[in-house]
Order: C-alpha cells, then structure tokens, then sequence
C-alpha cells in the first residue's frame, strides 16, 4: 500500500511540478530550484546542480516544489524580491505569462488523468452488469436500509432516468446529488429519497453499507465441498435452501448469516429439491463455513470494447467526472451537509480504500489517475500559497492594470500557509484517529 501511494504521488508531483518548470522556462524565467518533497531547513535526501537550477529529492513527503526566481512563494524569499527586477524573473513578466505559469501544474495533473483513463480504457474496456440482468435484486446495507431500501429491490431509475449499469446505483451520482432512486418491489413501484448528508454515515464504512456492488444471488446451491458438513447432510447440487432454524431465507447472504449465527451448532436446513420440500440436519461446524457454494453465474458481466479513438472521449469524462464529484463533494462540505472529517481522506486511507493492499497494475493506474484529476481540483482553490490562490491574484491585477503589493502577496502567503499547514494536520490527525484509534 505505502509503496503504491509513494509510487503514484511522487509521479504526479514530478509531472505537476514540471508543468511549471517548463511554462517558466518558455517565457524565459529563471527556476532555481526543482524538487520532489520538501527539503525543509535545508535537509536534503539528493541534489545535483544542472545550469542555473538545483534539482533534487527533499525528505518531507508533503509534495513538491519549483522555486521559481522573483516570485512570492513558500520560500518568503524576501531578499530576492528586495532587489531590482531582473527579466528573468516571474514577476518580470506580463500577467498573461505568470497566469500561464501557474495553471501549467493544474492542466498537466487532467491531461496525465484523461491520458491514463484512456489507455486503461483502450487496453481493458468497461466491464459492467447489466442492471437488467440482476435478476435478484440489490443488497444494500445498514445505511441503504435506513433509508428504506430492502433486500431485492430493483432499481430501475436514478432521478427518472433508466439505470443501465447495475454499478449506477452506488456511483457517486447518487451519493453526491439530490438524488430518488424508482425501485421495483415485487409488484410494487417505490421511490426511495437519498438524504444529502448520506456521506456523512458511509464514508467510514463505505460504500457496501449503502448498497453492495454485487447483486444478490438466489439461495440455489451450485456446488458442494467434499468433506464438509453439507455433504455429510446429503445437500445436492441444485438444491434452494428455504428455510435455516425456522428462519425463511432467499438469497445468498440471509444464507451467510444465518450459518454464521449459528456457528458451533447443529443447524436444520429446508431444503426444496425439485417439487419435494426435504428437512436436512447439518453437524455442527465451528469454522462458519458449510461447503456450499452458490450461482454465480446468475450475474451477467459485459466488457464494451474501444478502438484508440473511441476510448478517448471515454477517458476524458472518467476525467471530468472525477472533477467534478470533487467539487460537489467540497460544496457539501462547505454547505454544512457532510462534515469535514468524512469528506476528507489522509495518506493512511488513500493508500488502504483507493491503492489496496494488492499491488494490480490496472487498479494502481486507474487510482493515479483518479488522485491526478484530484490534485488538479484541489490546487485550484482560491487558497494563498496554492496554485489558484495565485490565479486568483492574477486575475484581480489582470482586471486592475496593476499587481498587488508585495507586502500584501506576503501575507496572503503566511495565511495561506498557516491555512495549509492547519488542513495538514488536521487530515493527518483524522487519518491516524479513524485507522488506528477508533
């Protein structure tokens, strides 16, 4: 996991940074300084010096940095700016140039996102269940079932509008948007309201305590394990369990929980074996397991798959998706219908919900990409010491016709730091308490 993360960060830091690096460089500015963490008072893993920029590895890994000469940035490099203007300097250049300069980090981390969704979905396609082919319906968790949902619902629409990837129903359209699923039970159509603060009940858990990706399966048994207790029962291939220790059951997972219930202890199984009704007695079995396994094959997959060209335009709205479930998730936030400590993911939980602990090359992509379009959003809000805190400065000197003082710039950058820093520790702090306190 923290391999993956160092791995994937380090990449997006490198390619970000170098957006600025080489924007500075094509309008002729000077950078001094190009390093992948932060080499704070002055302790560095690695540098070498090439023409007038120090390149290097730093040993805090908080990201990166480009020091780009005559600009007021972390560095408080207050000496630089005391003296004369030189025209190799950042502040040296037009607004249109420095504006360039600072959105260069931003469009390098969505063009990196698109190009990744893109090969990813050139080389594997898109695998998906037809929603239609989930004939069993869905099995939402504690959360989905506190807002009425059911086990073998059907899901038709999202908002009136016709589900067709069973994978709709948790994507990030519902949990993020005023959302009403139309449901499907038995005979009975309901509408479902999805709360806007449901975020803020799922997040720890996640997304299988609203509503599982899988749908259910039927309690049809598709094989037996030679040994177990249920071939010592009699169970055969085929068999439906109805019934275990009087309790009704119909899917896969009330199966699961009723053998887990009653785990260590003989268990008496009804059984339906074709128009005969058969009462079986199970020996006790202390693993929770029985030996049976269910049918698999009643969810249908499908993999679409895109020519180059094709799968373009697929991977550029993964991209924009991915941006903008970033900013409605912020405007949640702000909006008071998801509080911060749910919204808000460290290091810990990006490398354990996002990488995984399995090092599989296509999920490390998709993740990076994911991360990429990610840091993009988030270096584009209006915070000093950010990227868009600097293009918002740049914008409001563009509309004056002159540039802020440099004792404002200044202390907008101590308060953007201060800003930084406090969103630092206390997402640092949240990760340590959810994974390894609470």
């Amino acid at each position: 996991m923290t391999a993956q993360l160092l791995l994937g960060l380090s990449i997006l830091v490198i390619l970000h940074e170098l957006g600025h690096f080489l924007a500075a460089r094509a309008f002729g500015i000077k950078v001094e300084k190009f390093y992948l963490f932060f080499d704070a008072w002055n302790v560095k893993l690695f540098s070498i010096k090439k023409g007038d920029c120090e390149y290097g590895i730093g040993w805090l890994p908080l990201g990166g940095y480009v020091k780009i000469a005559g600009m007021i940035d972390e560095s408080m490099d207050t000496e630089q700016l005391a003296q004369p203007v030189q025209p190799w300097e950042f502040r040296s250049k037009p607004a249109w140039q420095r504006l360039i300069v600072m959105l260069a980090g931003v469009v390098v981390n969505v063009i990196v996102g698109i190009l990744i969704f893109w090969m990813l979905t050139f080389k594997y396609g898109e695998t998906y269940i037809p929603n239609n082919s989930a004939q069993n319906g869905i099995n939402p968790g504690t959360v989905g079932e506190s807002i009425g949902l059911q086990k073998g619902d059907k899901v038709l629409a999202i908002n009136g509008k016709k589900v067709i990837r069973f994978e709709e129903i948790s994507s990030s359209k519902v949990l993020l948007e005023n959302t009403t699923l139309t449901v499907l039970r038995g005979n009975k159509t309901l509408y479902v309201k999805v709360p806007d603060n449901l975020l803020n009940t799922i997040s720890d858990d996640g997304i299988e305590s609203f509503v599982s990706r899988v749908p259910l399966l039927s309690s049809t048994i598709d094989s037996i394990v030679p040994g177990k207790p249920a071939e010592k029962a009699g169970i055969h291939r085929g068999d439906v369990i109805t019934g275990i220790n009087n309790t009704p059951v119909k899917y896969n997972v009330e199966v699961a929980d009723a053998i887990q219930k009653a785990k260590g202890k003989p268990m008496v199984f009804n059984i339906k074996r074709g128009d005969e009704q058969v009462l079986l007695t199970l020996p006790a079995d202390t693993s929770g397991s029985v030996g049976i396994g269910f049918r698999v094959s009643e969810i249908k997959q499908e993999t679409t798959k895109y020519g180059l060209f094709e799968a373009l335009p697929i991977g550029a709205n993964q991209a924009w998706k991915t941006f903008s479930d970033n900013a409605k998730g912020i405007a949640k936030v702000f909006t008071g219908k998801i509080k911060a400590n749910k919204a808000f993911s460290g290091p810990v939980d990006i490398a354990r919900k996002i990488y995984g602990g399995e090092w599989v090359w296509a999920r490390f992509w998709a993740s990076t990409a994911f991360i990429s379009v990610a840091l993009a959003f988030m270096n584009l809000l209006p915070i000093p010491a950010l990227d868009g805190g600097h293009v918002v400065f740049l914008l409001i000197e563009m509309v004056k016709g002159k540039p802020l003082g440099d004792k404002f710039m200044e202390r907008a950058q101590m308060v953007g730091f201060v800003i930084l820093l406090s969103l630092m520790v206390f997402v640092l702090g949240n990760d340590i308490f959810k994974n390894f306190i609470k």
